[in-house]
């Protein structure tokens, strides 16, 4: 889905209707600068939210999620094109999820397999030192490479407010973590939970 047309889309319905963002915002209960963020393509509502807001701007979900006027005639390939699409990211980020996994055994067998044969065979004493260096870059860069891939894929659930978001590497390579979920701070209700990895952002 094109975010930015999406957004456009809503300041255009929200401008036909006579409505300022603070005014939207107060009638949807959210602040104006989440209402700033869906219409500079920074974000998109919520599902809990897009029902009211469609209501309100007098569209349909459909023509929301497309960002633009449809025709009767466009309402089927309309909704199969968006629900491909979410069956496309999904996919997508299970490879890379999957891709991350492999990185993880790769860079852990190959700085184990360094420190093993420093420890295990005759050697100078800087060649076995070289070795155990070239094996802690070796993990450290691997990790940081694992954390930009594995942020990216997919998105995280906050537990308050239920705003799926990608979060900003540093947080996410500091947040306390556990298999499925990271320790994160929201960006639309500002709370810090422990917020579940999701494959799609709805």
């Amino acid at each position: 889905m094109d975010q930015i047309k999406i957004g456009k889309f809503i300041a255009e319905q929200r401008k036909a209707k006579g409505l300022t963002q603070s005014r939207l915002a107060e009638q949807l209960l959210i602040s104006d600068k989440t209402v700033s963020k869906w219409e500079c393509g920074y974000g998109l509502p919520e599902v809990s939210l897009m029902l009211p807001l469609c209501e309100i701007l007098e569209i349909s979900v459909n023509e929301l999620l497309c960002g633009e006027r449809l025709e009767i005639s466009e309402y089927k390939q309309k909704a199969e094109e968006i629900i491909m699409n979410f069956v496309q990211e999904r996919e997508e980020n299970k490879k890379k999820i999957f891709a991350c996994i492999i990185s993880v055994v790769a860079t852990l067998l190959s700085s184990i397999s360094l420190i093993m044969v420093a420890g295990l065979f005759e050697m100078e004493v800087w060649q076995r030192v070289m070795l155990i260096s070239i094996a802690c870059v070796t993990m450290v860069f691997g990790i940081f490479v694992v954390c930009v891939m594995e942020s990216s894929a997919g998105y995280f659930e906050c537990q308050h407010c239920k705003t799926r978001f990608v979060p900003a590497l540093g947080s996410y390579i500091m947040g306390v973590h556990g298999i499925t979920w990271r320790r994160l701070k929201c960006p639309e209700c500002g709370k810090v939970s422990n917020c579940r990895k999701r494959l799609s952002k709805k």
